[in-house]
């Protein structure tokens, strides 16, 4: 019997498009997106998980296609009276998003873990395929600049990016334990394929692998690891991973990321557009068209991947 189950890594915008890719392919059950929580904070005495957020409204349809975060059809009121009342408006927080933090927060203050009351949610808002936060214990991504250490939102939102960046760290990664649901998937001996979403490797799935026990995990799981390149022709799609990388001494490019995962991975997947410059990476390269504009861009992608991964398994 063929392996059925699909464990995808992912942080926001772009590796939400490729889980709802996945989500359309693949039946609910044999899908588990792992949610980086290294983004989350505390703003305004409420609990805010961004890429978790970014997932659940990608997948049930409500999320912003314009700003690529956030809820479509919203509105501010909230920010426009927290602005005249000189409180912190630099995070903004619509008002149908508001919502979500609100009962989130109320939910984890009477002792609910983040794991099931986004399993909750999900299910209130009609999505079949299970979202879990990479972990139930604290992890927060720090980032270290010329001012020195500062908390991850601080960097990404506040200073829009704007410091360079010379260190990451993942304060809490060590004792952190990944959420169970990964673990036991992972252990189960029927996992098909474990693809890295084309996120940033640096903040959104690192802290991910950073957790005790996760790299480890993915080995014992044999499942081919399959990653999605987060560059095009030498630029993100979308947010700073190529001038992270730039900054870091890395070459900002699809062959650098692959030299990042090292030999996590066993497949890579590129767009044409870096077809001739991505060399020797290690991993078995697939060639595709990797920019997801549309809904049956997302959808294709997904079937390469997997397909990818399956041939790849087809010849241990």
């Amino acid at each position: 019997m063929s392996k059925r189950l699909v464990v995808a890594l992912s942080g926001g915008v772009g590796g939400a498009k490729l889980a709802l890719g996945l989500s359309r392919v693949l039946p609910a059950e044999e899908l588990l997106v792992v949610a980086n929580t290294g983004d989350d904070f505390e703003h305004l005495g409420l609990s805010i998980s961004p890429d978790v957020d970014t997932l659940t409204y990608v997948l049930a349809g409500l999320d912003n296609p314009v700003a690529g975060w956030g809820r479509r059809d919203e509105t501010w009121s909230f920010m426009d009276s927290i602005g005249e009342l000189g409180g912190e408006g630099w995070f903004r927080l619509g008002d149908r998003d508001l919502a979500l933090h609100v009962e989130r927060t109320r939910r984890l203050r009477l002792g609910q873990t983040l794991s099931e009351v986004t399993s909750d949610i999900c299910r209130r808002l009609g999505i079949g395929v299970r979202v879990v936060p990479m972990s139930d214990d604290r992890v927060r991504t720090r980032v270290r600049g010329d001012a020195g250490w500062i908390d991850f939102q601080d960097y990404f939102v506040r200073q829009q990016c704007r410091p360079v960046v010379h260190e990451l760290a993942f304060d809490g990664a060590t004792f952190a334990r990944p959420q169970a649901d990964i673990m036991a998937a992972l252990h189960s001996g029927d996992v098909r394929a474990v693809i890295i979403c084309p996120s940033n490797p640096f903040i959104s799935i690192e802290p991910i692998l950073a957790m005790s026990g996760m790299r480890d995990a993915i080995k014992v799981s044999g499942a081919p690891v399959v990653a999605v390149s987060p560059i095009i022709g030498g630029q993100a799609v979308k947010g700073p991973t190529a001038k992270m990388m730039g900054e870091l001494g890395l070459e900002a490019s699809a062959a650098g990321v692959a030299a990042r995962y090292g030999d996590l991975l066993d497949g890579y997947i590129v767009d044409h557009a870096d077809a001739d410059g991505i060399g020797t990476v290690g991993a078995r390269v697939t060639i595709a068209k990797t920019l997801m504009t549309s809904l049956q861009d997302r959808e294709t992608l997904a079937r390469v991947t997997l397909d990818a991964a399956d041939a790849l398994a087809s010849q241990r």
